[in-house]
């Protein structure tokens, strides 16, 4: 008889100095392998990205710019922020690009540092309507430091109504536009916008977070012949590491740079650099552009099912990856809901509607997205499924019908098995 061979640790160096860490790493993977990840700001890196986040690029610190730093040594980090910022600018068409900002938050209040001062009127789009808490909400500290005023969208279409928008901007006169959101569902008027932005002689910023993914893939229209910034993270559907980019027309250049550096953070994370510009060159390719359309088109699917299955989607549809639920017909609140498809391993994130009457942290809705599942491969066919799942999870929950939630849990399972998610080393 064969002695059977013992599994070789995943990550052999951290199980050897801290096997403890590398337990809860290895749980991870397989929590990410063999549950349904829904939530729209969610992905997974290909292997290429997640070697490019650990090397010793690490080691470096790099205060300043490419040809401009406050430490020796950066021959080599040097090209690799300039490859980078390379690669944003000719993916997304704007003049100039800043790779260095650490997340999308500190992305933002580096563009408030470049053109406001504390007190300016900032117009974004409200946090329960769909905004960021960057876009001058009242909690944030661009809502604290600036005048933060806020259009929504209308009651009947759940659609940003650009007549509002307009009339906001001629009444508060705000230096600074803020267009796109968290949730979103629908795609951005970035014309209408820079409209408005040029009556009043604002800058406009496009914070296309969420839809980075599709801009570059061409399945959402580029912000780019229209703004003055555009923010955005590296992850979400971009499928980059946790990080973030300004692009800017050329004359904003200056501002932002000193906004970024020295104005609020210190040196860049290279390692990080070096791993938005593998996201960036696997962006650039016809493989990613058909992963872009194939989102949108798995998320109308999937809103397609499950309106068919009596679910009020927040503006009837999508024309993105995600999709927003209000569950009052349902006759459950969000979080409830959100916490009962987790332990059916469909992960999605409740949220707020638009004028919900419930508090933000017990909402009335949840928000779904396909950029994670569309990477493993699962195909629009399979969004019958999906929203059946979703469905019979949420009947069961209202009952207390635990079992059938269990019943979930394994048929996502095996589901999720059929479609291995890239850069898991799991099978």
């Amino acid at each position: 008889m064969t002695a059977s061979v013992p599994a070789q640790p995943r990550h052999p160096a951290l199980a050897a100095a801290d096997p403890e860490l590398a337990a809860l790493v290895a749980a991870e993977e397989q929590l990410q392998a063999d549950t349904l990840r829904l939530i729209p700001s969610e992905n997974y890196v290909s292997a290429a990205v997640l070697e490019a986040s650990g090397t010793v690029l690490q080691n470096k610190y790099s205060e300043g710019y490419p040809g401009k730093r406050y430490y020796e040594g950066q021959q080599v980090i040097d090209q690799v922020e300039t490859l980078t910022a390379e690669r944003a600018r000719a993916l997304f068409g704007m003049d100039h690009a800043n790779v260095q900002p650490y997340s999308g938050s500190p992305a933002n209040l580096a563009v408030y540092l470049a053109f406001l001062k504390p007190g300016d009127t900032v117009l974004g789009m409200s946090l329960p309507m769909g905004g960021h808490l960057t876009h001058g909400w009242g909690v944030s500290a661009t809502g604290t430091w600036f005048n933060g005023v806020q259009y929504g969208v209308r009651r009947d279409t759940g659609r940003v109504d650009l007549d509002e928008v307009r009339d906001l901007a001629l009444a508060e006169r705000p230096k600074l536009i803020f267009c796109g959101g968290t949730a979103v569902p629908r795609e951005i008027d970035f014309a209408g916008f820079a409209e408005i932005a040029r009556e009043v002689g604002a800058v406009l910023v496009a914070d296309i977070a969420h839809i980075a993914g599709l801009i570059a893939g061409g399945a959402h229209p580029s912000p780019a012949p229209y703004v003055d910034v555009v923010s955005t993270t590296t992850h979400k559907t971009l499928r980059g590491p946790r990080g973030a980019m300004l692009l800017s027309r050329v004359e904003h250049a200056r501002a932002l740079d000193r906004a970024v550096f020295p104005g609020l953070q210190g040196g860049p994370h290279n390692q990080t650099t070096a791993a938005i510009g593998v996201a960036l060159n696997e962006a650039a390719t016809p493989a990613f552009c058909s992963y872009a359309h194939r989102v949108v088109a798995n998320a109308r699917a999937l809103g397609g099912e499950l309106a068919a299955r009596g679910f009020d989607l927040v503006s009837g549809g999508t024309d993105n990856h995600l999709l927003l639920v209000d569950l009052t017909s349902k006759d459950i609140p969000g979080k409830t809901a959100a916490k009962a498809l987790d332990r059916a391993g469909i992960v999605v994130n409740y949220n707020a509607v638009p004028y919900d009457p419930r508090k933000p942290f017990d909402p009335s809705g949840i928000r779904i997205g396909t950029p994670a599942l569309t990477s493993r491969g699962v195909p629009g066919s399979e969004m019958a499924a999906v929203a059946e799942w979703i469905d019979r999870v949420i009947t069961a929950a209202r009952a207390g019908d635990e079992a059938t939630i269990g019943a979930v849990r394994a048929e996502v399972k095996e589901l999720m098995a059929g479609y291995p998610a890239p850069g898991l080393p799991v099978a």
